[in-house]
């Protein structure tokens, strides 16, 4: 018997979704994140985190087409290690994406923080945070559309300012501004080189093609930064970094640090190859050889260790103060 078609419900909300902007959590050369209160019916409120870009960005078309992509790509990540999105929209005529609000802190003001007090990420807790991030590498990765069709999603900008993580522990990815996957971003492989160099691949920083296993790379960087406290390549110029990123040496870790798990800088030596086939092939496999490395005595690091190390942190920081704005959507 055939099944009688049913036309899709459709919702007419009587009250305009509205957000009022709260403080700048962070600015960038084509926009800014801010904290914000989302306003529904009845008194609803949620605490978002909401993406603006630049009136002048906002004119050119590739940026448009990217921002939009962006939204239309992350909304598709549902998964505890990427920050979510939960709505693209506008407001007078601009356009902005309002996202999971982390309480917390990104990885770049934790480690300043270590650096300032010449000590370093505890180990333990630093190979939790690069296995959380290449868990949702894993995810982002292998991720596919409606109709099967892999996304072919590469991050390429996995840096400590776009990881965050929350007073409870968890650890997320965020910004795929850079990404790109399958044609809802334009890449720009060949013709520019996107993302923060002192933590990209080889082949990214030459301008090739690359897969997620140019993540991967960029994991091992930051790995190697909360552990050793420096940046393997920072150089005085950026033309210098790009230089030693082109045709990487890797630094003798057993010589920088001799104190190391030998196990460990296998590890960070295999996901820091200069030849991508050297590297782990899949995230996946990268998340296997750290959780094997910090739980192979039968117990180490959870999120509730975590949440413990970061919530000292952040009360002992200052909050920044508020700002006043508000957005319809």
């Amino acid at each position: 018997m055939e099944t009688p078609t049913t036309a899709p419900l459709q919702l007419k909300p009587e009250q305009v979704t509205t957000y009022s902007l709260v403080r700048c959590l962070g600015e960038g050369g084509m926009g800014s994140v801010y904290e914000a209160v989302q306003h529904g019916a009845d008194g609803f409120t949620k605490r978002v985190a909401i993406k603006l870009i630049r009136s002048w960005v906002a004119e050119r078309p590739e940026f448009l087409q990217n921002f939009v992509g962006e939204a239309k790509l992350v909304a598709q990540l549902v998964h505890t290690n990427i920050v979510q999105t939960y709505q693209f929209g506008r407001c007078n005529g601009a356009p902005f994406i309002a996202m999971e609000f982390i309480q917390g802190t990104d990885l770049l003001q934790l480690m300043h923080v270590h650096v300032a007090n010449e000590i370093r990420v505890p180990g333990p807790l630093a190979v939790f945070i690069a296995s959380r991030i290449c868990r949702g590498l894993a995810y982002a990765h292998s991720k596919v559309d409606d109709l099967g069709r892999p996304l072919g999603i590469v991050h390429r900008d996995i840096s400590p300012q776009n990881i965050m993580i929350s007073r409870d522990g968890d650890v997320k990815i965020t910004d795929f501004g850079m990404a790109k996957g399958l044609d809802l971003m334009l890449d720009g492989e060949g013709e520019v080189v996107m993302g923060k160099l002192r933590y990209m691949s080889p082949e990214q920083a030459r301008g090739d093609r690359t897969d997620g296993r140019s993540d991967l790379f960029s994991v091992g960087v930051v790995l190697s930064e909360m552990l050793i406290g420096v940046n393997i390549f920072a150089a005085e110029t950026s033309a210098e970094v790009q230089r030693r990123l082109m045709d990487p040496e890797i630094p003798d870790f057993d010589t920088l640090s001799p104190e190391m798990n030998p196990t460990l800088r296998g590890i960070l030596r295999r996901a820091l190859a200069k030849d991508p086939d050297e590297r782990y092939q899949a995230a996946s496999d990268m998340l296997v050889e750290l959780e094997r490395f910090i739980y192979s005595a039968g117990y180490g690091p959870t999120s509730e260790t975590l949440a413990d190390y970061v919530r000292d942190y952040l009360d002992s920081v200052t909050t920044p103060p508020a700002t006043d704005a508000n957005l319809s959507g």
